[in-house]
């Protein structure tokens, strides 16, 4: 019982992704990140500045690489920075990366920032549901509470910075890595992790209402990485991965319900829908899309039970396509919450094939003779070992076959010798009723 109990606590810990690591003395706890800015996102972070906290760290240095995401997580992790008892440097990397929309406004809400080169920072106007344009009033009042926010963050950096920060959200401007250092926007333009830290080693900066000097030249870098759950959540912002729940999710529960009894195919069904309405709810999705998957769905069921010779399996495999099409790549749609063609293709053709052939199985499983059982014995053949004959008048023949390996007793309207093959007919008991086989 020991041993179950320790076994038990160990998965638990590595589920929850809770582990006892022990920081170095004045390391920097290195924290990295790319895609959309999520709650799991908010979460990581979270983590990452309390085991700081917690350990005694010099700062935690985030590697960021994000195309943005919700206001409302967005102002979390900005709460959860200024919070910070102990410095957060945020760094664009690695070349060609981007802190867009809201990661230009985590980038500034930092202690510290730097850029890699050929980096990208800005475009944070917020949009509606599904990307699409806001209306005025709520566009204005969205908008004042950014700039309103931005203001505090930028202050200390001078009013060219606020100035440029503030026409990234009214009016989706951007700028690179030199652009954002000749304003003041950041401190640094790295190479990597160990010349940022070079550079920042000196750097005054206020945390906790508290001004002190960056000690980063020798400090040695830890990782510090997501634990499972986190990377679980995070990933289901890939609308790719969210489209194979969903259709995963929808055939799962349609085979439970053609073939009740079992909970296997119910309980996956149930598990992958929920984590793919959990990963919508985090991308701009458009919800008639949905519902043309749903209508996919119905007409392969059609074609399965009214055999249309493909007809049927064919267009729900276009209502399919176009329904992933739709429900992530509506206009105004991020670049981060589309899904591809050939991606949105090959789950469609994948989906109607195999959908189409369970539940095919199934039905036929559904339909077919049973094998056991008086109605297993129907229509099986077997030799004559006794000849089927009359005896005293009797109207009936009777005699010995052999059939499923067993011998039965057996009647006939016919007499059959020996050696011939006899079908049943029917069971009456334990006796066959039996006629002579066809040639």
């Amino acid at each position: 019982m020991r041993k179950v109990t320790v076994l038990l606590l160990i998965l638990v810990m590595f589920w929850v992704g809770v582990g006892f690591v022990q920081a170095q003395d004045g390391a920097v706890i290195l924290l990295e990140i790319e895609g959309p800015v999520t709650p799991a996102m908010a979460s990581y972070f979270e983590r990452g500045i309390q085991f700081a906290e917690e350990t005694g760290a010099q700062a935690v240095l985030i590697v960021l690489n994000t195309p943005g995401g919700a206001v409302d997580t967005t102002q979390e992790i900005v709460r959860s920075f200024r919070a910070s008892k102990v410095p957060i440097i945020v760094y664009i990397s690695p070349r060609g990366a981007q802190a867009a929309s809201a990661g230009s406004i985590i980038t500034v809400a930092a202690h510290a920032a730097a850029m890699a080169p050929e980096t990208v920072i800005g475009a944070a106007s917020p949009v509606g549901e599904g990307g699409a344009d806001l209306g005025d009033t709520i566009f204005r009042k969205i908008t004042e509470d950014l700039t309103a926010l931005v203001r505090s963050l930028t202050e200390r950096r001078g009013e060219d910075v606020t100035a440029l920060v503030e026409e990234m959200i009214e009016e989706a401007r951007a700028v690179n890595a030199s652009e954002a250092l000749e304003v003041g926007l950041i401190d640094a333009i790295a190479e990597d992790v160990p010349d940022l830290l070079a550079q920042l080693d000196g750097l005054a900066v206020v945390v906790d209402n508290e001004p002190m000097a960056l000690a980063t030249a020798v400090a040695n870098t830890q990782p510090f990485d997501m634990n499972f759950i986190e990377l679980a959540l995070h990933a289901l912002s890939n609308p790719l991965f969210v489209g194979i729940l969903l259709t995963i999710g929808v055939q799962a529960i349609l085979i439970e319900i053609s073939s009740p009894g079992g909970w296997v195919a119910g309980f996956i069904g149930v598990l992958c829908l929920g984590l793919a309405f959990y990963g919508l709810g985090q991308l701009p999705a458009n919800w008639l899309g949905l519902g043309l998957v749903a209508v996919a769905f119905v007409l392969f069921v059609l074609e399965v039970k009214a055999p249309t010779h493909g007809a049927l399996a064919m267009s729900g495999t276009a209502t399919l396509l176009v329904g992933l099409l739709v429900l992530f790549n509506s206009p105004g749609t991020p670049e981060f919450a589309r899904i591809s063609i050939p991606g949105a293709a090959a789950i469609s053709v994948i989906t109607a094939t195999f959908f189409t052939f369970i539940v095919a199985m199934a039905l036929r499983a559904q339909n077919a003779q049973p094998i056991t059982g008086s109605e297993g014995l129907l229509g099986q053949k077997g030799p004559v070992r006794t000849a089927l004959t009359a005896a005293n008048g009797d109207a009936s023949y009777n005699g010995m076959v052999l059939v499923s390996g067993e011998l039965w007793r057996a009647q006939a309207d016919e007499a059959i010798d020996i050696g011939e093959v006899a079908v049943v007919t029917a069971v009456d008991g334990f006796t066959l009723h039996v006629k002579r086989a066809s040639s």
